[in-house]
Order: structure tokens, then sequence, then C-alpha cells
């Protein structure tokens, strides 16, 4: 190890926090000693029958189930029979889990013979435990014969802490939250059987003994962790089981905490990510809602208002007629409580969930949204927000630049957290619903490492890269060294027709990048200048699918124009010479394990100078 690698390590290691780092040692260490207690809990097998066969007669008329069309990270179509499928199998090859009888602290966290665990995961994690229990309620006669059904065969097949889908603490917790939601859509919530009493027990028996090395991330697998242990705790204390108190308690501790830290005072959620935001939000909304429906104290003052700056952020940045919103930070395909027919990519049901519970205003008007607040039988708030509008969110550095139905997104530099993705400076940009300058996503947790590299890394973010080197090194999996900081900030100016923000960071390399960025209702104009880099700066944008144009331009005071077939046009120019300017292949993933390719342009540069990109398109 050469002393600069060890000295960003010590950096970094600075960064992610003592405490945190001595929490996550002493928990690997204590499992494997056999001094954590989770080695030595013990419970039998929970039997059945799990939900009773009762006519639950929910007010909420909804159509139709949609459980036949089960998808996997909501968009691989999985084929579904009424038997129970292999729990232990990856669902699109059929591979057999290679060690189902391990206890789960035996089984690596990354298994060349397995390879993604999260397609073993994913049926666990019971979104169809929410259809069948739908479908039940609207009047499906053999839906609870099924459903009860599967959960008997889960159970058999997933002893206690044996096997795969034991291992993570956050699966167990999501398990716990659908399990619930569909015991209230029954009307079994407050007359529970006693086999689902016995699972969520055995489930909270998994979580709370490794809550510390859930905290120790700094990410949503506290939020969810705690939110499982709150809800799980009081409903089997609400059922006479006196354990459930201490659970609870811990649970609301937990996530005080957790929004304390993690969720900054404009609404930025450790992660950096837009999907991993949804599920932080979810989380919470979930746990406010249980707590008044057992009509339970109140959260802090400090928790509801961090959670509706969470939710205005999350209003901010998705386009409210297509209720997508930018692919930014790691995505790994999480989707709580899918009890609204929309598309995955739809945060408007989260959206609309959040500003009811927090805001005590609507964020949308009527649309299929709402099915979520009316399952959860939420009263639609009268009073409704205006459209969404710009937004600086110094404390994550996201500056949400909005003109009309245009959106532009500048992400610089303010990592209090570990970043997990070389981003710095990347703009998304959108007109209208059309996502037109656009991130890449994440692909897989567990892909070659050409895929790892490429999704995470500079080349796939609509920024600079300089000398071919990534804005951070690579230290790990999931892990980014010599964290990158703001050295120059113009906050966002807002005036009528137009907005405008500018940030610039410094590489370690020596190299600098700042970049202007202003928006009106007709032209994005974005001027980047570069200085210190020893032999190249590469610029890209990655465009819209779609047929691209790209030619020089000799007519104007611009160097190349490229034009697509829905009249939208950027012109790119600079101040120094350009030594090479094309249209390459790129690739984005808009689901997780889904990988697309695109049109990406890269303009070169060898010297200091100015670059120039304006993008029109037609009113």
């Amino acid at each position: 190890m050469n002393p600069a690698s060890f000295a960003t390590k010590i950096r970094t290691a600075l960064a992610l926090g003592l405490g945190n780092i001595v929490r996550a040692i002493f928990y690997r260490m204590s499992v494997k000693l056999n001094l954590n207690p989770v080695r030595r809990i013990k419970t039998d097998c929970p039997r059945g029958p799990f939900f009773l066969d009762s006519d639950p007669k929910h007010p909420y008329e909804a159509g139709p189930s949609q459980f036949d069309q089960l998808k996997l990270f909501s968009h691989l179509p999985l084929h579904v029979e009424d038997s129970p499928p292999k729990w232990l199998a990856n669902p699109i090859t059929g591979t057999d889990f290679p060690t189902p009888d391990k206890p789960w602290w035996q089984i690596p966290d990354f298994d060349p013979r397995v390879g993604d665990i999260k397609l073993i995961w994913e049926l666990s994690r019971m979104d169809w435990v929410l259809c069948m229990a739908r479908s039940s309620a609207i009047g499906n006669p053999d839906a609870l014969e099924r459903l009860d059904s599967w959960m008997t065969d889960w159970c058999e097949k997933n002893p206690p802490y044996i096997g795969p889908n034991w291992k993570c603490g956050q699966e167990a917790s999501i398990r716990v939250i659908h399990l619930s939601c569909a015991a209230t859509i029954l009307r079994q919530d407050r007359n529970t059987s006693k086999g689902l009493l016995d699972l969520i027990a055995m489930h909270l028996k998994r979580i709370a003994p490794t809550i510390q090395y859930a905290i120790a991330q700094d990410n949503n697998h506290g939020t969810s962790e705690a939110t499982a242990l709150f809800v799980g705790g009081s409903w089997l204390a609400s059922s006479g089981d006196i354990r459930g108190h201490k659970w609870a308690s811990l649970g609301r501790s937990i996530l005080e905490n957790r929004v304390r830290k993690l969720v900054g005072a404009q609404g930025t959620f450790s992660q950096y990510s837009v999907n991993y935001h949804r599920l932080m939000l979810d989380s919470i909304c979930y746990a406010e809602w249980w707590r008044a429906r057992l009509q339970l104290p109140k959260f802090s003052r400090e928790l509801q208002e961090r959670m509706a700056a969470a939710a205005k952020w999350l209003h901010a940045i998705t386009d409210p007629e297509s209720g997508d919103g930018p692919n930014i930070g790691a995505n790994d395909g999480a989707r709580l409580l899918q009890l609204a027919p929309t598309a995955y990519r739809d945060f408007r049901p989260t959206i609309q969930l959040a500003f009811a519970l927090f805001v005590n205003q609507a964020a949308y008007s009527d649309g299929p949204w709402n099915a979520l607040l009316r399952w959860l039988e939420i009263d639609i708030p009268k009073d409704q927000v205006g459209p969404p509008h710009s937004l600086d969110a110094a404390d994550g550095g996201f500056a949400i630049l909005r003109q009309d139905a245009q959106m532009a997104v500048l992400r610089y530099p303010r990592f209090r957290f570990r970043p997990s993705h070389s981003d710095a400076l990347h703009l998304d940009f959108w007109v209208g619903s059309q996502n037109a300058l656009r991130d890449s996503g994440t692909y897989s947790y567990n892909a070659d490492e050409k895929w790892t590299n490429y999704f995470s890394g500079v080349g796939s973010h609509n920024t600079i890269q300089f000398d071919q080197l990534e804005q951070m090194p690579r230290l790990s999996r999931f892990l980014f060294g010599n964290w990158l900081r703001t050295n120059a900030l113009e906050p966002m100016q807002v005036e009528i027709g137009k907005a405008r923000v500018a940030a610039g960071y410094q590489h370690s390399c020596g190299a600098s990048h700042f970049r202007e960025v202003e928006l009106t209702s007709s032209s994005l104009v974005v001027k980047d200048t570069v200085r210190g880099f020893q032999r190249s700066a590469v610029q890209r944008w990655r465009l819209a699918p779609g047929k691209w144009r790209i030619s020089p331009d000799a007519k104007s005071n611009v160097d190349f124009v490229l034009q697509n077939e829905l009249g939208h046009r950027l012109t790119l120019s600079s101040s120094c010479p350009i030594g090479r300017c094309e249209l390459v292949e790129g690739w984005e993933s808009r689901h997780y394990l889904e990988k697309n390719t695109i049109p990406v342009v890269e303009l070169e540069i060898s010297t200091s100078g100015t670059l120039t990109s304006e993008y029109t398109w037609n009113a």
C-alpha cells in the first residue's frame, strides 16, 4: 500500500465517522465470534393459519387485482401459478441457491455461484402479499386461500434464521411492513391470528440484535429496520405480547435519531438518490400512519418538519405530468407499498402520501396515485399546493431549477455521507416529461467489474472527465475515497423567466471544473470552465434515445450542432481548440437489472478553456 492510498483510506474513514466504523467492525466480529445474541436466537417455525377467513368489507372499491402481472423489480415479468414459487432459486434462470441450509451469517455477501442475491430476495419482499390481500378485499374468494398457502410454504422453506432470506435485516423489515399492511387491508390487524403474530415476532428477533450495523450504514437500512421494529413491536404489544413494548420503543428512538441525522433541513436524504429517497419516505410515512392508527404518542416536531421537507424535495424534483424523476444516485429497484396502479418510476403516490401526512396538503389532484391513500383510508386534503418550483437544497448539493414545464437539476458535491456515484456537477435536464439530458442509473449491485465501474463512474454522467480518471478513487464496491468538496458556489437566483446557479470543485489531480447553468422558458445554457488537467478534458451529454445528427457549424459562432427528429437542438462551442466531438454509444438503466443503449455526445479538449452548451426545443 503506497502512502497516498493509505492517506486516502484514513481520510475516508474519518469522513464515514469513527463511531460508524466501530459499530460495523464490532458487529462483524461479534457475529463471527458468537458474541452477538443474533447467533443464539431460536424460535419455532410459525404455523398457520396466518390470515383468517373473514369478510374484510374494505370501503375502497378498487379495480381488479394485478396479481397475475407480478413483476420482478417492477419490470421483469414473472409467470404466476396457484402453487408457490421456489423461494430459494433464481426466478429467471431457475438455478437453486447453493447453500440453503446454512445459517444466514455463514452465507457470504457476494457468492459467484449465486450471482445477484437480490434475485433471491425479491420474491421474499412479499409484494405479492399486498396483491393477494387486495384481491381478497375486493371479493376474490380464492385469494385468501392462496395467500395462506404461500405463507405456509414460505415458512417451511425458510426456517427461522436459515438460508439467504434471513441474511439482511432490511429484507426482513420489508416483510414486516408488507405483512402488517396486508393485515390492515383484511381488517385483521386488531384480531390477528397467532401464526401471523408469531411470524412478526420471529422477524423482530432477527432485526433487533443487528440494528447497530444498520445504523452504521447511515442509509435506508436504519430507517426501514426502525420502522419494522416500531410497527411490529407496537402491533405485538397491542395484541398482548409484552415483548412488543421494548421493540416498539427501540424502533421509535432509532427513527427519531435517523431522521435527525440523515434528512437535511432542505429535505435531502443521506443517499443522494431519488429512488432511495422514496424508500425512506415510504418507510417513515408508514410508521406515521401506523402510529396514528394505533393512537400512539406523536413523533417529535423535528421529525415531522424534516419529513415535510423531504416530501417537498421529492415534489420539486418530480415531473408532475408523468410522475417520473431524474435517475440520479443508486437505485436497487426497491418499492414499498405497491397499492397504486402506477409505474415504478412514478413517484406521485409517495409524494401524495407524504404531503397528506406531514404537510396537510395535497400535492396533486385526483388520479391513480390516490389509490395508495384510499387503501390506507387516509383522507385526501382539500387544500392543494401549486406546481413544483425551484429549490436550492444546499444540505445535499441539489439545485433544482424550474421554468414553466422545464427542469434542470445540478448535482454539486456536498457529501456529508458517502457518495455512491461519481457524479459531481452532473446536470439532469427535462423538457416537460422528457428526460432530455439523463443519468445512467445503477443496473446491478453484483455485475461484472466493467458494468459496476461504468454505471457509478464519471463516464455515465453529464459532467467533465479529466485525464481519463475517475472523480474519486474507488476503495470498494460501494465506497469511494477522497470525497469531493464544492470550492465555489453561486447560490441559485430565480427571476421572472430565468433561474441560474453555478458551482465548482477541484480534482485531486489538480484539475478544476466550474459549471454555470441558466434555464429560461426557451433554452438551457451551460458554461463549463476547466483548467489544470494534464492531457484531456472530456465533456459528455447523455441524450434521450432517438435519431440524432451531429455536424460542424460554419455559419455561426458555435462549433457543433446536434439535432433530433423532435426538433431538439444542442449546440456546442469552445474557447480553445476541440480535439474530438462525436456521438458514441452509452448505456442507461431505468430499472434494476435492465440496461439499454442511448446516444452520448463526447467533446474533448487538451488545453484549458470554457465550453458552452445550449439546449433548445420547439415550444
